[in-house]
């Protein structure tokens, strides 16, 4: 079966996949281009490369050394986040950052410096990698940090894949008392009311989220703060989640069924403050596993798009056209980014807020509710994350990067994808 997007969106397989599993070997000698190829947890085409050569670079899943007194872990690209969790918060470390879901490696998380939910006291995930090995298609190997060849390190963090082969990894952990977070719940009605109490949690939580009904009149959801318990840890959750066995034939998701579990997730019973294990504080969704195929045959976008601090109206105006649309997601995440800088050159956040929404594919009747959703957001000054876009155009991908044309200069001549190729026609 070839290789596909978390998205399962229609595309061009590659013409071959080759398993990498040894970090010392060269690269393949390919006639085509070269991409590699983690986990497949990217929503759109950053990680296809079609009628090229996948590199798959799961076989890369080695620690290589881990040092107690600073939490610096060495490991090959192809570790799962979910890897460095199952060993290392028993021992009382956490990750950094951590995007949605732990299924994610190592060197996918840097190639597209992903982001959590403590993004206003932590930055990205790139923010705390301390160095790594770039093998490119001319046969040489560069160690990158913040010292040492510290123009590639800067370009290949959120440099989707472009750069060249990431082999290993250093990246600082973080000290926890145990696997529970304790976390505080609180329902809000319009947008304005989510600024402020978002605002309050922040000053006082590490880690700020919120569920948004991306179907209501007037916005609603529910904000979760949460912080490391001071101490103690929890049972594991159950180490075999629920799956979805098979794809359907259309997809499960749709103007019926969102209301109705809208209606239902904002109304349920719900504690003010409660201590959960941290899976599913972090990862609600890594508790089905193959959720993805909920949305049929045709696959499904996502569109996750960064405005400004000062954009608040266009929130709003985004909000409007997806409820009137009928359109939208179960899972409809609003969180805000803070100040501190990303490292990579095409690194999504910026000071503002992020909206991040899962759309069944519709097709035209889609696309044209995301061209509308473009105009806003170009507007108004945002972006959209590479990590989960299918369709954005070059041109928009282009003009809202300003550091687009430094960033060219560090592509690998043998490195490609089929986003790359949409994003530069």
């Amino acid at each position: 079966m070839a290789l596909t997007s978390w998205g399962q969106l229609p595309a061009s397989p590659a013409a071959e996949e080759r398993w990498w599993d040894e970090r010392s070997a060269p690269l393949p000698e390919v006639g085509g281009t070269l991409l590699a190829y983690g986990n497949g947890r990217s929503y759109g085409d950053v990680c296809l490369n079609g009628g090229g050569t996948l590199l798959r670079g799961r076989g890369l899943w080695h620690f290589i050394s881990f040092d107690p007194e600073n939490g610096r872990l060495v490991c090959e690209a192809g570790v799962l986040l979910a890897d460095i969790l199952d060993v290392f918060v028993p021992r009382g470390w956490f990750l950094p950052v951590t995007p949605g879901t732990r299924f994610v490696t190592v060197g996918g998380a840097i190639a597209n410096d992903v982001h959590g939910k403590n993004h206003h006291r932590a930055g990205t995930f790139g923010r705390h990698v301390r160095r790594f090995e770039l093998l490119r298609s001319d046969g040489s190997r560069r160690v990158c940090s913040l010292t040492e060849n510290a123009e590639w390190f800067a370009a290949t963090i959120g440099g989707l894949g472009l750069t060249g082969l990431m082999t290993w990894a250093e990246i600082e952990l973080r000290r926890i008392a145990g696997s529970g977070v304790a976390v505080e719940n609180r329902r809000f009605t319009g947008i304005d009311e989510f600024f402020a109490i978002n605002a309050e949690a922040e000053a006082r939580h590490e880690y700020t989220v919120a569920w948004i009904d991306c179907l209501a009149n007037t916005p609603r959801g529910i904000l979760m703060a949460g912080d490391h318990a001071e101490s103690g840890s929890l049972a594991d959750v159950a180490k075999r989640p629920l799956s979805l066995p098979a794809t359907p034939p259309i997809s499960l998701v749709n103007g019926l069924t969102l209301r109705a579990f809208n209606f239902a997730y904002f109304h349920r019973p719900l504690p003010a403050t409660a201590v959960v294990h941290y899976v599913p504080y972090f990862y609600p969704l890594d508790g089905i596993l193959h959720w993805n195929r909920l949305y049929g045959r045709k696959g499904f976008y996502q569109y996750q798009c960064a405005l400004p601090s000062g954009a608040r109206d266009a929130l709003g105006e985004i909000l409007r056209g997806i409820a009137v649309s009928g359109q939208g997601s179960f899972l409809a995440v609003l969180k805000t980014f803070g100040e501190i800088p990303s490292p990579g050159l095409l690194s999504f956040p910026l000071p503002g807020m992020t909206l991040a929404l899962d759309f069944s594919n519709s097709g035209s009747e889609t696309l044209a509710l995301f061209d509308r959703l473009d105009a806003i957001v170009g507007a108004a000054g945002g972006r959209l994350y590479p990590a989960k876009d299918a369709r954005m155009s070059g041109r928009f991908f282009r003009g809202s990067n300003p550091r687009f044309d430094e960033f060219a200069n560090f592509i690998d001549p043998k490195f490609s994808s089929d986003f790359w190729r949409r994003a530069t026609a």
